[in-house]
């Protein structure tokens, strides 16, 4: 039985606390407000637990683990840009990062999400590979400079893609046309990545050097800042192509 301490009651928390609550395998102890007031009021040290998974936001891993400081448990956070080094130097540390978006309310199948794990001491591996088998059925042994990099890739392939989703809707609202029209579209595109590299799936004006195109759209688009975006992505499609607007 591996117990736990999850700090933190934002998504990643929650998540990661319904599927540990739900594993044989797993015992969650006690779970605390990532407030650092509120944790200093609390004895960490003894509670009784093999792990401490800091899961709050970036900025306060450092500091809330501090709290931690000297106590002889692994302690790791679930942060994807966050160096290992955060935490307490001469503690026994780690870092346990669930490779997902989060949104409250919707539910996640753990045993799809990489878990992208790392840790000082081999044996601390062994035991946050176990914890993160007993959840997942995808876990990668990855290091700090190369989760900041797979981290920012993240940050393209998710959060600027689904922004695109954002203008393509906004985009569908100034002519009255429902959004699940482009949702089957939307599906291939991503289901394409399966089977083709990013760059063989590339299709569009751009990868068609339709320059014709490329300006009446650019034209087209009222919001200067959706057109400066256009003519980005454009141009990085064309550059990757080998070719020139």
């Amino acid at each position: 039985m591996i117990n736990i301490t999850l700090i933190g009651t934002g998504n990643v928390a929650l998540q990661l606390k319904e599927v540990f609550e739900k594993t044989d395998g797993i015992q969650v102890n006690r779970i605390i407000s990532g407030r650092g007031d509120f944790i200093s009021k609390i004895k960490l040290k003894k509670a009784k637990s093999d792990i401490y998974i800091i899961a709050i936001s970036d900025d306060a891993i450092s500091s809330v683990s501090q709290k931690l400081k000297d106590s002889e448990k692994l302690i790791v956070h679930t942060s994807g840009s966050v160096s290992m080094n955060a935490l307490p130097e001469g503690n026994r540390r780690g870092v346990f990062y669930p490779l997902q978006t989060f949104s409250k309310n919707r539910k996640i199948d753990f045993q799809s999400v990489p878990i992208c794990i790392e840790t000082e001491d081999k044996n601390d591996l062994v035991l946050l590979e176990k914890l993160a088998r007993l959840v997942s059925s995808s876990v990668y042994e990855i290091n700090s400079e190369q989760r900041k990099s797979l981290h920012l890739a993240a940050v393209f392939v998710n959060n600027f893609t689904n922004h695109m989703y954002h203008i393509g809707n906004e985009l569908c609202d100034t002519e009255n046309i429902p959004f699940e029209i482009l949702k089957p579209l939307i599906t291939e595109t991503a289901l394409k990545v399966n089977s083709l590299t990013p760059f063989d799936a590339q299709t569009g004006p751009a990868r068609r050097e339709d320059k014709k195109t490329i300006a009446k759209q650019i034209a087209q688009l009222a919001d200067s800042n959706h057109k400066k975006i256009y003519q980005a992505i454009t141009n990085s499609i064309l550059n990757a192509h080998g070719k020139e607007l």
